[in-house]
């Protein structure tokens, strides 16, 4: 079976096609021992059913191999050191002074110097510690949040790649059909021209028509090893080792009201990305207020007189006057940050609507005509083609007719391989937008995980 996946949602194209999302996210959190495991088993697999790839295995050996993902990693590294850096306390000072010495008159010798020792820091005011720890970790938060996406852009990246491979096939067969069609309509004409009832010209147009069908099949089946390459280029695979991929273009799911899909649109991952930019926006506000509390520089320390071998203690502090009214313009400025991630919030909800509604009807539409061609059109067609042959044959209808009878069954079969691919596109785009397939009768335990990761 031939499902759709949840596609990246920021300037997606809604006509891009994608597969399931739900095994996509299933494999999301699987560990890099289970991931290695069951790609040995697909590989196992592969070669006992010939080469064949299904999108399983496509998408395991991406997520082992792909280095897209590796970004994020060194992100959480970076931010672990700056967590170690931002949560430190104010650090000390220790200063030396010596005064009063190579001087001129009394002041001429060291004698006469004073040498003072002091130690020094500064008292932070407001919490700022906790505000700047709490900056790093909403930071973080987004990070965890971008790599779901930045996964799921990957894995939406596979499954287009995967489908394009999928309809390459379809059209591949389809030009093998042209080709056999072109060459039985090559040999009722030389039947006719061998009984004197068809002029040469029409065995030259007939020979010319198979030539036509087979340069289609050869540029239909470069396409194919191009859509292969490119597929497995994924995992690093400079030449495929596989044959084939296994999938149904004409598999789809149930439909679901429109009214149903629009009170799931909040679910979509992109959400989870904005959330995480409020919080680190209202972090960055914390800790731009709290600098508006002016810290607190002291120091102690002892001071020496060497010419009269006196001790004494001294001690200070210094305070930044008029804090408050300069941190005005960073508190702004972050507030304006935090605000503007509101408005997209707000922008993003009216664009998801109108994204839907659009995939929703288009992928109606396509259903409609897969279903009209494949159950109406083409059986029409095909009967037309055998009575236009059997009256050629008879002399009743000239060849001009023929021809034309065979390229409209063409012209069906390749537009219901057209209408497939977008009508799983249309699917896909609907499952990316809701976060949700759009058939419930999944594992529970890979439904689960998927809830998991839209939480």
């Amino acid at each position: 079976m031939f499902y759709s996946f949840y596609a990246p949602f920021q300037g997606a194209d809604l006509r891009r096609p994608v597969i399931t999302c739900l095994v996509a996210i299933g494999l999301l959190l699987l560990s890099p021992r289970s991931i290695a495991e069951n790609q040995a088993q697909d590989m196992a697999l592969a070669q006992a059913n010939g080469s064949s790839l299904t999108l399983a295995s496509a998408i395991r050996r991406t997520l082992k191999e792909n280095p897209s993902l590796k970004l994020f990693k060194y992100r959480r590294l970076a931010l672990d050191g700056q967590q170690q850096v931002q949560g430190l306390t104010p650090g000390y000072e220790l200063g030396v002074e010596v005064e009063n010495f190579a001087g001129t008159g009394d002041f001429n010798a060291v004698g006469a110097a004073e040498l003072n020792v002091s130690l020094s820091s500064v008292l932070e005011m407001g919490d700022k510690r906790a505000a700047r720890l709490g900056v790093v970790n909403s930071r973080g938060l987004v990070v965890d949040a971008e790599r779901k996406l930045a996964s799921l852009n990957l894995l939406a990246e596979v499954t287009r790649r995967y489908i394009d491979v999928l309809g390459a096939q379809e059209r591949v067969r389809l030009a093998e059909e042209a080709g056999q069609l072109a060459q039985q309509a090559l040999l009722e004409v030389e039947k006719r021209f061998h009984a004197g009832a068809a002029p040469g010209a029409e065995v030259k147009r007939a020979r010319a028509a198979v030539g036509t069908a087979r340069l289609g099949a050869s540029a239909e089946q470069q396409q194919l090893e191009h859509a292969k390459l490119a597929l497995a280029m994924m995992w690093k695979e400079t030449e495929p080792s596989f044959a084939r991929v296994d999938g149904d273009l004409f598999n789809f799911s149930v439909d679901i009201e429109f009214n149903r899909l629009l009170a799931k649109v909040k679910q979509n991952p992109a959400f989870t990305v904005l959330a995480g930019e409020e919080r680190l926006k209202q972090a960055e506000l914390r800790l731009a207020r709290t600098r508006a509390k002016a810290d607190i520089k002291w120091s102690v320390g002892l001071k020496q007189n060497l010419e009269l071998d006196d001790t004494a203690i001294t001690a200070g502090f210094s305070l930044p006057l008029f804090a408050p009214e300069r941190n005005y313009g960073a508190e702004a400025s972050a507030q304006a940050a935090r605000d503007q991630v509101l408005a997209r919030q707000e922008a993003a909800v009216l664009k998801l609507h109108s994204q839907l509604y659009l995939a929703y009807s288009n992928r109606q539409q396509a259903i409609f005509t897969a279903n009209s061609l494949k159950d109406t059109i083409i059986p029409m067609l095909k009967q037309a083609l055998d009575e236009t042959q059997t009256a050629y044959q008879s002399g009743r209808y000239p060849y001009l007719d023929y021809l034309t009878a065979r390229q409209e069954l063409l012209f069906a079969r390749r537009a219901l391989i057209d209408a497939g691919v977008a009508a799983l596109s249309y699917g896909a785009d609907i499952e990316q937008l809701i976060a949700e397939p759009l058939s419930a009768s999944r594992d529970p335990a890979l439904m689960n995980t998927f809830q998991g990761l839209t939480q």
